[in-house]
């Protein structure tokens, strides 16, 4: 049960000595309006040197951040590590940060809405994306489950697709619910021209999560198959990566707007994988600070 107060205490928000929220090691004013976040730490300064400054660094774990202007405009980059777990941690301390006061552990009077945009490699569920082609997410479908730790969830979430999606795949109690969430329509608009869109699918896990099999049987050993063949009003499932409907969940629920835009580097239906993404990784962040700052 929620609880009504305004105060948040120690073991709720942990902050450092330098009033900065603990895991991202960040303060409000370390943090542009405009946040890139990336799953790998070595990404981040791929990205910052574009910059024509860099104003702020910060390294804690497998969060690095930089912060600095591009197109005269400021834009944080931040890692998050793998997951849905870690989707968690960011999301919710960005907010803190820039939302709570931390010397007084309470909300401020004014809220900010930060654009994040996660910018990732993932694997294409259509045989019709290219290897090495990006897909813009409309929405996201957490096979993760973390959605369903927070109150309420629901009243945001696409109940249609999830239910239809539940229904095609003969979901079994066992399973989390496979909760969805529709990215930022501002964002997409800005994104979506020239390059592939529908649902990604984001997984808890790299392996059986997503249909692959080493030592172990995958539990659904025709989940990818079945993820192909799901359709929706016109809408398939695009991709599989596994950070998506957490940071399209958390984002909505606290009132910032998400996207991702995935560089595909497999493509499961063909079996095919990318020999050397590098290039179009960075023609990934290229474009994509282009299209955030315009």
């Amino acid at each position: 049960m929620a609880t009504n107060t305004n105060y948040f205490p120690e073991t709720e928000l942990i902050v450092t000595d330098k009033k900065t929220v603990y895991h991202i090691d960040l303060a409000a004013e370390h943090i542009a309006d405009d946040v890139i976040v990336v799953g790998d730490q070595g990404r981040v300064e791929k990205i910052s040197k574009f910059f024509s400054k860099i104003e702020h660094k910060a390294e804690h774990r497998e969060f690095v951040t930089h912060t600095g202007i591009f197109n005269g405009k400021r834009v944080t980059v931040l890692s998050t590590g793998i997951g849905t777990d870690n989707i968690d941690i960011v999301i919710n301390e960005l907010d803190a940060a820039v939302n709570i006061d931390l010397e007084k552990r309470v909300l401020k009077e004014k809220m900010r809405s930060l654009n994040i945009i996660r910018l990732g490699t993932s694997g294409a569920l259509q045989d019709y994306i290219p290897v090495n082609g990006l897909v813009v997410s409309q929405y996201g479908l957490g096979l993760d489950g973390l959605l369903n730790f927070y109150e309420d969830f629901d009243k945001q979430n696409e109940a249609g697709i999830s239910h239809a999606f539940m229904k095609h795949m003969d979901w079994t109690a066992n399973m989390p619910y496979p909760y969805c969430y529709r990215g930022s329509d501002a964002l997409f608009e800005k994104f979506k021209e020239g390059n592939h869109s529908g649902i990604t699918a984001t997984a808890p896990g790299f392996y059986g999560p997503q249909g692959r099999r080493l030592r172990l049987n995958p539990f659904m050993p025709d989940l990818n198959e079945r993820l192909t063949a799901f359709e929706h009003k016109g809408l398939k499932i695009t991709n599989f990566e596994m950070e998506t409907s957490a940071l399209y969940g958390l984002g909505k629920m606290l009132g910032h707007n998400c996207l991702t835009v995935c560089v595909i580097i497999a493509n499961r239906v063909r079996k095919e994988f990318t020999s050397d993404y590098s290039k179009s990784v960075e023609s990934l962040i290229e474009k994509s600070l282009e299209r955030l700052t315009s």
